[in-house]
């Protein structure tokens, strides 16, 4: 096993609120730590913890491909690696959920030898929870990457909860631009016409980031989706539309009634 070392950590979404113990630890004992947060007040707060620290935000830029600024990204924490560091590799919310730089840093210095592992924490579908109540147990969850679920031939379930991540940027094929395009989110209402009636509302949810904030859960209805406020963190909830449907030939085979079931 080669000298250098990585760990990606999920520092949560609230500022030093959510990160675990052994996250923070690794962060203090790194000899560099490389940080994404969402604003410039958890690069601050990183440096309180280590005072080797290097954005990754830099490597962003209008009109560049992201996958040429993650491949960028990757690259400069595995070159202090190779060099037989501890690298340390800092992201918010829960570094293996949306996050292709620390899931792929993980990966490729792996291939190449090194100890490296992902150290979970506190993501946004975690927080959706807590602050919306819902129970997942409850009538089933099913997420999509909006844009994902626009573009390939997906099914949903709508007597079950939708998540629909990324809501901001449906639509969005180039992978340069970070804006909301008004056109794009009516195609995708029209789109879930086939589940939804436009009168169904719809809750768009923000987690919060500071400890001095609150999250948002703004509720609309489906036919006003292309007009509400959307950005890159706003998250669409789709509650559902009809009720969970028994299975009698399954309840038959079991010899119970739905009432049974309902009670358990």
């Amino acid at each position: 096993m080669l000298k250098g070392q990585f760990v990606a950590v999920s520092t949560g979404m609230n500022l030093a609120g959510h990160i675990s113990k052994i996250s923070r630890s690794y962060i203090e004992q790194a000899d560099v730590v490389y940080c994404l947060m969402p604003h410039s007040l958890g690069e601050v707060w990183i440096h309180t913890l280590n005072s080797n620290v290097k954005s990754l935000q830099p490597f962003y830029a209008k009109g560049k491909h992201r996958m040429q600024s993650y491949e960028e990204m990757i690259d400069a924490m595995l070159q202090d690696v190779r060099m037989g560091k501890k690298v340390c590799g800092a992201f918010y919310g829960h570094a293996g959920v949306f996050a292709y730089v620390p899931r792929m840093a993980v990966k490729q210095a792996v291939k190449e030898g090194f100890r490296a592992h992902m150290e979970p924490g506190v993501s946004a579908e975690a927080c959706l929870y807590a602050d919306l109540a819902i129970d997942p147990g409850e009538s089933g969850i099913q997420g999509y990457e909006a844009s994902q679920f626009l573009f390939y031939n997906q099914e949903l379930n709508n007597s079950a909860y939708a998540i629909m991540w990324q809501i901001g940027l449906v639509g969005e094929y180039t992978a340069k631009q970070f804006e909301t395009k008004k056109e794009w989110v009516e195609i995708f209402v029209s789109h879930l016409k086939k589940w939804y009636p436009l009168s169904h509302n719809v809750i768009l949810y923000e987690a919060a980031v500071l400890p001095i904030e609150t999250f948002r859960a703004e509720t609309v209805a489906l036919k006003d989706l292309p007009d509400a406020e959307l950005n890159p963190k706003t998250t669409l909830v789709i509650p559902p539309s009809r009720s969970l449907q028994a299975n009698q030939d399954v309840l038959d085979m079991f010899g119970i009634s739905e009432q049974q079931i309902a009670a358990r």
